[in-house]
């Protein structure tokens, strides 16, 4: 069973437009044992609901194994519809292309043929039902959209 571990968003301002764009880092533990760690940014503002994030497997809660023990997948989520759509990204696209906290960061080929990418998409499956900043950001509704009756 996963058990997620949130830590207060942080904000900023997006490069391209100044909307404040928020940035999160979770803790995941799978039957109480450190399991991966992800990071995850939005920006509210923006026209596209669309997720940035990187999620890292490996080996946590032993200094000595370090980062080489672990790899990153990035990874973007948004709607289609009423269905979320997740995607492995490759690093370059990544705004953590060069974080070495959570493992080598895959490109989207090694991470298609990686058996934890399954792992990873069973965090993103509970991403998107758990982490409440997450589930707000994609739960908004712009009142701004519907045209007068």
């Amino acid at each position: 069973m996963l058990r997620i571990e949130f830590e207060a968003p942080k904000e900023s301002l997006c490069a391209c437009c100044q909307n404040t764009t928020v940035k999160l880092t979770r803790f995941v533990y799978q039957d109480d044992n450190a399991f991966a760690v992800y990071y995850a940014q939005f920006t509210p503002g923006h026209g596209e609901k669309r997720l940035s994030g990187m999620i890292g497997l490996g080996v946590w809660g032993d200094d000595a194994a370090g980062p080489e023990s672990r790899l990153a997948f990035p990874f973007e989520i948004w709607l289609n519809g009423d269905n979320f759509q997740i995607g492995l990204s490759d690093a370059a696209d990544s705004p953590w292309s060069g974080v070495s906290y959570l493992g080598r960061v895959l490109d989207r080929g090694e991470a298609l043929h990686n058996p934890w990418r399954a792992d990873v998409f069973h965090i993103t499956d509970h991403m998107v039902s758990t982490d409440p900043e997450i589930v707000k950001f994609f739960s908004r509704f712009n009142y701004d959209d519907i045209p007068p009756s």
